[in-house]
């Protein structure tokens, strides 16, 4: 549907393989690369990589074990669709966790990494301002878990990425269909927290980060593009 993430350079033993493929997809679902409803083989993605059908197979099992793609069969793989219940349940999981996050990171931030943090937030107002939902949805991506992943905090990461994967699909859409010009976030108030270490302004900040955007979603397309 959109412009794809390439498989890079990655170890030829199988184990590190399907790791590396696992990776690879799950990026392309988080910045949108897969619409809701998309269908695919492990054939076709293992052509398009080239890499074997194996650990294609690997990688997808595991994707579909967090929910963010369903095995309809041996053959056929689809892009879950978003339904009311599994919106909420997902936001509510974005809500708990991700503020958290940032909050448990925030002493670990270094000043190098707040320049980078706004050199980013640069990057996503550009993207804004030219419509480039791509560009917006990586650059989002990238903001968010710069914080985080200042701390080591490895299983809340992956389990929040889990949660952006199985977002990512819909939200790409949701953002070709409206736009990008009534997109608002809450970066320079999340790094205005972190410069001051005030970690209740921090979770403050990401909690109405994500929040906003859903508002937006819930005031417009929202109600007609969920499933019941």
């Amino acid at each position: 549907m959109n412009e794809t993430l390439p498989l890079v350079a990655a170890p030829a033993d199988a184990p590190s393989l399907a790791a590396h493929i696992y990776d690879t997809l799950r990026l392309r679902l988080i910045t949108g690369q897969f619409a809701p409803g998309d269908a695919f083989s492990t054939r076709s993605l293992a052509r398009e990589l080239g890499v074997s059908q194996m650990p294609v197979r690997d990688a997808l099992a595991r994707l579909a074990a967090e929910g963010a793609i369903d095995i309809r069969s041996k053959r056929r793989m689809t892009v879950p669709v978003m339904t009311r219940l599994r919106y909420d349940d997902l936001m509510r999981c974005r809500l708990l966790l991700e503020p958290a996050a940032a909050v448990t990171a925030l002493a670990r931030i270094a000043p190098e990494l707040i320049d980078t943090l706004m050199a980013t937030d640069a990057s996503i107002d550009a993207a804004l301002l030219s419509g480039d939902v791509n560009a917006y949805m990586r650059g989002n991506f990238r903001f968010h878990f710069l914080i985080y992943r200042a701390a080591p905090q490895p299983t809340t990461i992956r389990m929040i990425e889990t949660l952006w994967a199985q977002f990512g699909p819909f939200m790409h859409v949701i953002y070709e269909q409206n736009g990008t010009h009534a997109l608002i976030d809450r970066h320079q108030e999340a790094i205005a927290a972190i410069r001051t270490g005030d970690a209740a302004a921090l979770h403050h900040a990401i909690a109405e980060d994500i929040s906003d955007g859903m508002r937006l979603l819930e005031q417009g397309a929202l109600p007609h593009t969920l499933d019941a």
